[in-house]
């Protein structure tokens, strides 16, 4: 006897273009502007799964594996878009700050940017120069210790403290900024700059 399947027109995955355009679309009920992100997830899946387990009791074996597989598809395309947003959130919290978290000192970053230079990594030498510098002025009491202070903030301050250094000050942290955030490269000359500068800065009265 040749039994025979039957088969909906409906595919049993989804494309990635159909999984957003579905995953879109259940977003842009209003529910979901209203509440906690972490909220909206976990509603939206808790009913997702509702569904899943209602349509899958009334149909054949073969029908509630596609169901599961779709339901898969699309938890798995929700931790993507979650993991990414996360990511850029992170990102445009601490972008255009000059310190990081990082419990370090001014000699240590120093050493560092040093070592860097020695190693032919100008870039590396340049961002840890500048908060070299930075942390130094800190710790000496010639600038605030303001969290999140762009480079731009900083050579406003400092700009103001060495007036007769301005120009250097605001090279340096425009330079910081291009090698750090802009991906430019740096030449060793630019980063035995910052260097030098930093080395006046810490002996000026």
């Amino acid at each position: 006897m040749i039994r025979r399947l039957v088969l909906t027109d409906t595919p049993l995955v989804p494309s990635p273009g159909r999984g957003r355009s579905l995953l879109r679309h259940e977003l842009l009920h209003p529910q979901y502007h209203d509440a906690n992100p972490v909220q909206q997830v976990r509603h939206w899946l808790v009913r997702a799964l509702r569904n899943v387990l209602h349509t899958a009791s009334g149909t054949s074996p073969l029908g509630t594996f596609g169901v599961l597989v779709v339901f898969a598809a699309l938890l798995l395309l929700v931790i993507l878009l979650l993991s990414r947003a996360r990511r850029s959130t992170r990102r445009h919290e601490v972008e255009g700050a000059v310190l990081t978290r990082e419990q370090v000192t001014a000699a240590q970053l120093r050493a560092r940017a040093a070592e860097a230079l020695a190693a032919g990594r100008a870039g590396d030498a340049v961002v840890d120069g500048f908060r070299a510098l930075t942390l130094r002025q800190i710790e000496r009491g010639r600038l605030d210790d303001q969290p999140g202070a762009t480079a731009h903030e900083v050579a406003g301050s400092l700009g103001t403290t060495y007036a007769g250094q301005r120009g250097r000050i605001d090279g340096s942290a425009a330079l910081f900024d291009l090698v750090l955030y802009g991906d430019r490269p740096a030449t060793a000359d630019q980063a035995q700059e910052i260097l030098a500068l930093d080395d006046e800065l810490a002996v000026s009265r």
